[in-house]
């Protein structure tokens, strides 16, 4: 009676028979990064990446990351912005602060991702520094980037 409820309708044991381990034929791969993790990595990758081509529009800038933008209940605008560029003041340095949900919502895969994220920081810093675009990334947007 035991065999039968263990092999209910004949289609053999339910679920694996031993958890996954290095020795076994089914090992798991390691889980992929969260969301949250993975734009954070993508952030600080296109920081140092404009920091190896472009290393003095980054003095005196600091980096932050938010989930959302924080909208006055006034606002009427049709697009919720990606990022935001503050200028310095005496108080305080400039900082560009990056907005993880908008560019994950634009983004098809975490791929499309990075280069959303590369791109919104290179514009950021383009308009608070004043330089154009090129002066970060003399390559343009690669090949591949699309």
């Amino acid at each position: 009676m035991s065999t039968r409820r263990k092999d209910r309708h004949q289609r053999g044991l339910r679920g694996p028979l031993a958890l996954p381990n290095p020795y076994g034929a089914r090992a798991r791969p390691p889980r992929p990064a969260n969301r949250a993790a993975f734009f954070d990595d993508s952030v600080h990758a296109a920081v140092d990446r404009i920091a190896a081509t472009c290393p003095d529009a980054l003095l005196g800038v600091t980096f932050g990351i938010e989930d959302v933008p924080q909208l006055p209940p006034s606002w009427a605008g049709d697009r919720v912005p990606l990022a935001a560029a503050v200028a310095a003041d005496a108080e305080q340095l400039a900082q560009v602060v990056i907005y993880r949900r908008p560019l994950e919502h634009r983004a098809a895969s975490r791929r499309g991702l990075q280069i959303l994220v590369y791109r919104t920081i290179v514009e950021q810093l383009s308009a608070l520094t004043g330089r154009p675009v090129s002066d970060f990334d003399d390559e343009g947007a690669a090949p591949d980037d699309d």
